[in-house]
């Protein structure tokens, strides 16, 4: 079965080579939705051979789901751009060992690095995602900040995506923020309300969590400092749930 695959882009041009030629050692063709980069994205994803869709940012799961009718094959592998498959996952597509099953979904482990040293500890291994998927039955959400596959039969497989995300801890706290902000909006406009107690609540059970109950204690300083960003997050993202809230309040 022929496969495309989906990479949803802005001012990725550090990653996109090395992610396309990865989707293409599986997929016969490439879709590219790229919102408005202002680097060399769109060039160099062309030079690889790429379709490239230009579309201005919907959100994570509306932007990938916008990508889907350009896509001429019902497999989607949908990587983000800073992503390449593990040899075992790639060997897992190129195997067809997908179609066993009735499946229309798989959820591969990812293997975060930070600048290229594996973080396997804080929770963030085994981090399970949702990667590869049959679009006639399954389909990203609509949600803007952390969206999921939504399908009818998914599997776990015991393969991997490698994810060379971040360089330094500050670009974790900047994404982490700007994820934050995502967050807090789109729990808004849910109608989600919460107090002022929230924040401080969930940011300490994030740390220790993250610091003890996932072996961040045994990481030295690395494992509290990721434990801190993922209270950061967690805390962040309620905090301006609230600032939200007051703001509300004042236009009444």
């Amino acid at each position: 079965m022929d496969i495309s695959g989906l990479v949803i882009t802005f001012n990725e041009e550090k990653n996109i080579g090395k992610c396309i030629d990865a989707l293409f050692k599986v997929c016969n063709e490439v879709i590219i939705v790229d919102s408005m980069s202002s680097d060399n994205t769109v060039a160099i994803a062309e030079s690889k051979g790429a379709k490239v869709i230009s579309q201005s940012f919907l959100g994570d799961g509306p932007q990938r789901a916008y990508g889907l009718p350009f896509c001429k094959n019902d497999w989607i592998l949908n990587l983000d751009a800073d992503e390449i498959l593990d040899a075992d996952a790639e060997q897992f597509i190129l195997d067809k060992k997908y179609v066993e099953g009735g499946y229309d979904a798989f959820s591969f482990r990812v293997k975060n690095f930070l600048d290229d040293e594996l973080i396997d500890f804080s929770g963030w291994y085994p981090d399970h995602k949702v990667r590869f998927f049959n679009k006639k039955t399954a389909a990203p959400s609509f949600s803007k900040v952390h969206q999921k596959i939504v399908a009818t039969n998914e599997m776990k497989v015991n393969v991997h995506i490698l994810h060379y995300g971040w360089d330094t801890f500050e670009q974790i706290i900047a994404k982490k923020n700007q994820y934050s902000t995502w967050h807090a909006s789109q729990l808004f406009n849910q109608g989600n309300r919460i107090n002022s107690f929230k924040p401080v609540l969930n940011g300490a059970v994030a740390f220790f969590r993250c610091y003890f109950f996932k072996k961040g204690i045994f990481n030295g300083l690395d494992g509290i400092t990721i434990a801190l960003i993922q209270a950061f997050f967690s805390y962040m993202k309620y905090a301006k749930l609230i600032k939200l809230q007051r703001l509300e309040k004042l236009k009444r």
